[in-house]
Parts: C-alpha cells; structure tokens; sequence
C-alpha cells in the first residue's frame, strides 16, 4: 500500500478508537463487516426525543482506514439524524467512488481524497456510517 494512503493523520485517528466502548442499554444496535478485509464495526446509539443521536458507543476491529473513519463518525454523530447519516454515507460513497467530486458534509472527510485511488479500501470507510445508520433505524424501529 501507498505511503500517502496512510497518512499521520489517519494513523492518529485510527488510534483514538482504542476508548471506545459499547453503551449498555442503548435504544438501537447494528454490526457491520467489510467482506474484502474483514474490518467489523458494531455501533449503539441512544436518541433523543426528536429521534437525533444524542449518544454513540462503537466497538471497532478494523484497518486504521476503518478506525480513523469510525472516529470521524464518533466525532460528530451527536444530533444527527437519520436523514443526514443516510446523506453523508450516499455522499461518501459517491466521492471514494469517483462519482462526486463533493467531500461529503462531514468533518475531516478530507483525509479520505487519497483512498480513492484504491477501491477496495471504500468498504472499510464506509462501515461506520452503515453501522451507524443502521443502529438508528433500529432504535426508531
């Protein structure tokens, strides 16, 4: 793998979700896995009234790409919907894909310009907004 792919800021990232852990009692779980490299991610949330995320727990076993984007996610989810998780996860996805040339509305989406370049690493970037996403449609549910 390129140098440029793993940056210091990646690198950084990746090793702040060695904190994180799951929340007990939370209103919605999910689990997602890559099947290329096999990064899992399990997320919970607790929402709010309005239905927005006011709380995530993760438990993350993944590339330092799906680590840093799982601390991206962490970083800002709180009092997002599910209509804006679902729009950063299609905006993400059409961007690594090539698709978009628009970072998505998510901070630091940034760092991911050069992981674009290599498409089965998208998946593992990916996997925190599903798994996200998909706690919160349980937690409505």
């Amino acid at each position: 793998m390129s140098a440029t792919l793993y940056t210091t800021e990646i690198l950084r990232l990746a090793t702040s979700t060695a904190g994180f852990a799951r929340l007990d009692a939370p209103d919605g779980s999910a689990e997602r896995r890559s099947p290329v490299c096999g990064s899992r991610v399990s997320a919970d949330v607790r929402l709010d009234a309005g239905g927005a995320v006011a709380e995530i727990g993760m438990e993350v076993r993944a590339c330092a790409l799906g680590q840093a984007s799982s601390a991206l996610m962490a970083a800002a989810v709180k009092g997002a919907t599910l209509p804006q998780l679902e729009q950063a996860t299609a905006d993400l996805r059409a961007f690594l894909s090539g698709s978009s040339e628009t970072l998505p509305e998510w901070p630091g989406m940034e760092i991911f310009t050069p992981a674009r370049a290599y498409p089965a690493r998208h998946a593992a970037i990916l996997i925190p907004f599903e798994a996200v996403s998909a706690a919160v449609v349980a937690a409505a549910g």
